[in-house]
């Protein structure tokens, strides 16, 4: 029996060592492990959006810009969109209040993303279009942080508006279509070269369907006018996809 004490110590040793061991060290966690497995991670939430009607058809009192305003194109369609939000503007004001830029002085052109360029009362002077961010500026003088530039966007965009009962202000080609290279010309501008074409137009779009796209065209006293939609997008697109409407 006095033998055998070393050998039984020895053994108690041998057994009792992995248990000290094991309370010095951490124990890892299989939390932990996943921990730094999955280092960096990204909670992404995602907003359901109801789908698109088939087709819209909004219901604007139109306002042409004859006689008065024979480039006014953008200023009334302007009108209406503001007319129909609630506030009471005529296409004259806002042809008076929108900014203006010389057609062309000092051997530059003038830049419509600036001002109107040239002359928008008569033809008998030369005169071309102004562009969404003046627009922009002079429609939130009327409607202070409610208005919603969506220049860039996707058409869906302005589909989406039109579902929520908005009708959008744009910048598209006078027929409604893609406009080939031969209409474009490039100016050389203070600001550098811009491409630009005569056969530039705004109007109010009003609606759409499968094959269409509905609009008021300030050359016409008729509400809803119609284009395929395929060929108006296409036309819409290439002027830069330039889109307002209220928020």
């Amino acid at each position: 029996m006095i033998k055998s004490r070393p050998r039984v110590l020895i053994v108690s040793l041998l057994l009792t060592f992995p248990i000290y061991q094991a309370s010095i060290s951490p124990i890892k966690t299989n939390a932990e492990f996943k921990s730094n497995i999955h280092i960096n991670r990204t909670v992404v939430v995602y907003h359901k959006q109801l789908p698109l009607k088939e087709s819209v058809l909004l219901n604007v009192p139109a306002i042409q810009q004859f006689p008065e305003l024979p480039r006014g194109c953008e200023v009334t369609s302007l009108a209406m969109l503001l007319n129909y939000a609630g506030v009471t503007v005529d296409k004259l004001t806002l042809a008076d209040e929108v900014p203006k830029v010389s057609y062309l002085s000092d051997g530059f052109y003038g830049n419509p993303h600036h001002g109107f360029v040239g002359n928008m009362y008569t033809y008998n002077e030369p005169g071309l279009a102004v562009y969404h961010e003046v627009i922009e500026d002079l429609a939130n003088q009327y409607l202070p942080n409610q208005i919603d530039n969506m220049t860039g966007e996707q058409f869906s965009a302005v589909q989406k508006k039109l579902n929520e009962g908005k009708p959008v202000w744009v910048i598209v080609g006078s027929r409604y279509t893609f406009l080939p290279e031969e209409h474009w010309e490039t100016w050389n501008t203070s600001d550098g070269d811009i491409n630009i074409t005569f056969k530039t137009h705004s109007v109010l779009v009003t609606g759409y369907d499968e094959n269409n796209i509905y609009f008021n065209d300030p050359f016409y006293r008729d509400q809803n006018r119609s284009a395929n939609f395929e060929n108006f997008v296409a036309s819409w697109a290439q002027f830069g996809s330039q889109a307002i409407a209220i928020k």
